[in-house]
């Protein structure tokens, strides 16, 4: 059977090691050839050493952190190369520059130039060659995986492997299966294959716990890291305090708009379901006008946002749309409220009525509710009970996964979804 052996080419681009020695080598050596070929001894000068230490640093930073998040739904895609480094590069220059360390501009741009290059044409180079495949056994749920895409399926119609390699076997583990199936997956985890349940794989690759109750088992795999939970609460209070002295004039300049636009206050204040199911006043922009329809609204109607809400200001759509509406609740998490990622706190009233429609519904508060979060920069504002279910399959992956590799992804997503306007309503 075919199933690990691969065409030396494509072994070696799968290797961490040729991947991280060919882009340390391709982006810091190259810029400094350059150099040198117009200044043979500019090697020995302090400012190419310095830079090329922190080049070295910055992109190992880089490669490691973008090899981590790359096991979350969605972010293997070179789309993610650009931003990851440019994190790792800026963090690490922005050091440089603090201790107005003395560096080479030339060196430092051509490497992270370089980096990025690399790993986006290995990236193109490694799915064109090695596409992702996945032997699936007949029985149970399994149906559900060809919806997926991204993915090669391939329907087993016999306890044997097909003639092309797959990278596993998928099955549903509690379906009833013959001795023949059970051998086979039996075999194939004998011989180093990974075999994943359908349930397992399935959110793996659309980033949802789907559930239908909270069993035991449910809530012990669903129950955060608490040290991370102490861990994040620290960076996200001094996150806080930083936008807040470091926004303040635009947060006046943002202020002053909304009153000059309509009558009402800057500010918005809003009751919602925070951490631990206790109610918090949350911050924002005003951007709606006030009043308006308020009369004949019940207050689940007044909690609602809908597309092309009439209510929406001139301002305040481009407040939305940008994101801005939210700075204020910095506040929140500078109060111990909120966090700068988690799932999104909803109105008190709406929060009541999805709790009455889906009894596991509360769960989703066992973290700090966030400012953006993974059910955000998936599927955008929804309100439905239909569509919530499905926001709350992407809260509860956050809360499984709950981690600071995927918080980085959620960070990484959410300046797509800041400059595309995705979900803004």
């Amino acid at each position: 059977m075919t199933i690990g052996n691969l065409p030396s080419h494509r072994h070696l681009l799968l290797r961490t090691r040729f991947q991280l020695i060919g882009g340390l080598s391709f982006a810091i050596m190259v810029p400094a050839l350059i150099r040198m070929s117009v200044h043979p001894h500019v090697i020995f000068s302090s400012n190419l050493q310095v830079t090329i230490t922190a080049a070295v640093f910055a992109h190992v930073m880089g490669f490691f952190v973008y090899r981590r998040i790359g096991n979350f739904p969605g972010v293997a895609a070179a789309g993610y190369i650009l931003p990851t480094f440019a994190l790792s590069y800026g963090l690490v220059f922005i050091t440089i520059f603090f201790f107005r360390l003395e560096y080479s501009r030339f060196q430092a741009a051509g490497s992270f130039m370089l980096s990025t290059l690399w790993y986006f044409g290995l990236s193109v180079a490694s799915q064109r060659l090695d596409p992702y495949r996945l032997a699936v056994i007949p029985g149970g749920k399994v149906d559900q995986l060809e919806k997926i895409g991204g993915v090669i399926w391939h329907n087993l119609s016999a306890p044997q492997f097909p003639s092309e390699r797959v990278n596993g076997v998928v099955a549903d583990l509690r379906a009833n299966l013959s001795d023949g199936w059970e051998r086979f997956i039996a075999d194939s985890a004998l011989s180093g294959i990974p075999v994943y349940h359908v349930k397992q794989i399935s959110e793996s690759l659309t980033g949802r716990v789907e559930i239908e109750s909270l069993s035991e088992n449910t809530l012990g795999s669903l129950n955060p890291n608490q040290a991370y939970i102490k861990i994040k609460q620290a960076v996200d209070w001094f996150g806080a305090l930083l936008v807040l002295v470091a926004f303040a004039p635009l947060w006046a300049l943002v202020a002053v708009a909304i009153r000059l636009d309509s009558p009402g206050p800057a500010l918005f204040r809003q009751e919602r379901m925070g951490y631990r199911g206790e109610i918090i006043t949350v911050f924002k922009f005003r951007s709606m006008q006030c009043n308006v329809g308020d009369e004949a609204a019940d207050e689940k109607e007044r909690a609602i946002t809908r597309s092309e809400d009439g209510r929406i200001t001139r301002i305040g759509r481009f407040l939305r749309r940008a994101r801005i509406d939210e700075l204020p609740q910095a506040i929140n998490v500078l109060r111990g409220e909120m966090s700068w990622i988690g799932p999104r706190p909803e109105a008190v009233v709406l929060s009541r009525w999805y709790e009455a429609e889906l009894p596991f519904y509360r769960y989703r508060h066992i973290v700090r509710p966030g400012i953006t979060g993974w059910a955000q920069v998936n599927q955008g504002h929804v309100v439905e009970v239909d569509d919530v279910l499905e926001k709350l399959h992407y809260d509860f992956y956050y809360i499984k996964n709950f981690s600071p590799w995927l918080d980085v992804v959620i960070f990484l997503r959410t300046i797509r979804t800041v400059l595309s306007g995705f979900g803004a309503r």
